[in-house]
Formats: C-alpha cells, sequence, structure tokens
C-alpha cells in the first residue's frame, strides 16, 4: 500500500522531522509476464478474485497483489499496522498510533492519506481506517485533538490564513476499497 506514495510526507524544517503516513502489511505479489497479463486479468476479474493488478507499462511484466488477511480480517502480520512520522535526527525517535483494528491494543491502522504540519507543532492526519481527523504534538507524537468526520478522510489535509485566522480544510470523501464511509464532505476547522 506504499507509505509516501499516496498522500506524500510533510517535513518540518524547524524540528527536522520528517512526517509520513506508512503501512505495514505482508502481500501476495505474483509478476505476470506481458503476453499473459491480459489473460490472467481477465480470468481473475472473471472469477471475482480479491486483489489487484498493476500494469507496470514499459516493463516486462505486469504484477497482481493481494493483502493477507486472517478470518477475523486482521492483517497476518503482527502489529503496529500502521505508523505516523519518522524522525530525521538519531537522537529522536517516535511515532504516533492513531486508529486501532483492536479495542484497547496499540495496533495502528491501515493509513491511505498525508499528514500537513503546522509552523506551532501541530500534525493533524485523517488518514486512519476510522471517522476521525486527529492533531498530535510532534514533539511528543501525543493525540492532542479528534474530531468525528461525517465520512472517511483518507485525504491530506491544508491550511491556509484569511485576516489574521489559519483554516484547516479536509476533504472527507471515504475510500471505497477500505470500507470507510462514503460521502461528499469539505469541511474547514479555524486554529486558535
Amino acid at each position: 500500500m506504499g507509505g509516501v506514495n499516496w498522500g506524500s510526507a510533510a517535513y518540518d524544517l524547524e524540528r527536522h522531522r520528517m512526517v509520513a503516513n506508512t503501512n505495514r502489511l505482508v502481500a501476495w505479489v505474483k509478476l505476470i509476464p506481458r503476453e499473459k497479463f491480459e489473460a490472467e486479468t481477465s480470468k481473475q476479474q472473471a472469477n471475482r478474485i480479491c486483489g489487484e493488478f498493476g500494469d507496470q507499462k514499459g516493463a516486462p511484466y505486469g504484477l497482481y497483489r493481494s493483502f493477507i488477511f486472517s478470518p477475523s480480517k486482521l492483517p497476518c502480520n503482527a502489529p503496529p499496522w500502521g505508523t505516523t512520522s519518522i524522525s530525521l535526527l538519531a537522537s529522536r525517535s517516535g511515532m504516533f498510533r492513531s486508529a486501532s483494528f483492536v479495542p484497547g491494543q496499540q495496533t495502528g491502522s491501515i493509513n491511505l492519506g498525508g499528514p500537513m504540519i503546522t509552523a506551532g507543532g501541530l500534525v493533524f492526519t485523517s488518514a486512519a481506517m476510522d471517522l476521525y481527523l486527529r492533531a498530535f504534538d510532534i514533539e511528543r507524537g501525543k493525540e492532542l485533538w479528534k474530531c468525528l468526520l461525517p465520512a472517511g478522510g483518507q485525504a491530506t489535509p491544508m491550511t491556509y490564513s484569511l485576516n489574521g485566522k489559519q483554516y484547516l480544510v479536509i476533504a472527507a470523501g471515504g475510500h471505497g476499497k477500505l470500507g470507510t464511509k462514503q460521502g461528499d464532505y469539505v469541511l474547514a476547522f479555524t486554529l486558535p
């Protein structure tokens, strides 16, 4: 599912910290010779086999991948399954974990969407598989705030200033493959 390729990363120049949402999942990947790719794609789709194909244009192989989940629909590898935060200084480390698949445990969540950092050291992200937009303290990784969105926020927040006020905006449209609640919302929040 990638890491920074979905929603990119954010960099805090003052603190020398890059923040990215990452995923840690086991996948089964199969390379398919180019001359067999179209037939294999048609066969898999006709049989409604879950997974996804990547054409890999220009390469001698196409790609098929499927993530491996248990019958309980939890990933087959040990958590954390998703984290946020990467320090660029060896003296600092840590990660934030947002949503959890298992109540009472810090498993992290699959993340699809990017983070945003404010000059005040707040990290905003809504990439987890739940319906929350969260704010974390960049230094401690502590969750400071969360807001329930009307639909999944698997997107990258943005900020702007107008008339001396700072605003945070997130698109909450959900994600079909992840099964998060879908909608058609753009929400704006003011920051103190």
